[in-house]
């Protein structure tokens, strides 16, 4: 099973194998306040992705298209969480204030279809 989850929300033990999956840390979090196994910032979109979308450059549905194509290039790491969530809960934990449109539940999504 794979989740989302904001990083600020408290961590439980049904969330399994946290794994931060934002580029930046996020604001107003303590390294040794946040209960995570893994940040693997190579599953979060590019910088230049991440900005388009927050400055409305783009809308959800191009964000969503163009990060899918990115994580296309990483399908190795893909591939390695979506192994764990065969075992385990998988939890991914963000930032964004959203939980409608963000880009952990494009992840999750492209996780599920490996």
């Amino acid at each position: 099973m794979i989740q989302c989850k904001r990083v600020y929300e408290e961590a439980s033990a049904a969330d399994g194998y946290r794994v931060l999956v934002d580029k930046l840390w996020p604001r107003g979090v303590k390294k040794a306040d946040l209960a995570y196994d893994e940040w693997c910032k190579t599953l979060t979109p590019s910088t230049e992705l991440r900005k388009a979308f927050h400055g409305e450059t783009i809308d959800f549905a191009h964000f969503s298209k163009a990060y899918r194509e990115e994580l296309a290039q990483h399908k190795e790491d893909g591939m390695r969480l979506a192994e764990i969530a065969k075992k385990q809960t998988v939890t991914l934990l963000y930032g964004a204030k959203d939980t409608q449109q963000n880009h952990a539940l494009v992840l999750a999504d492209w996780l599920r279809q490996l």
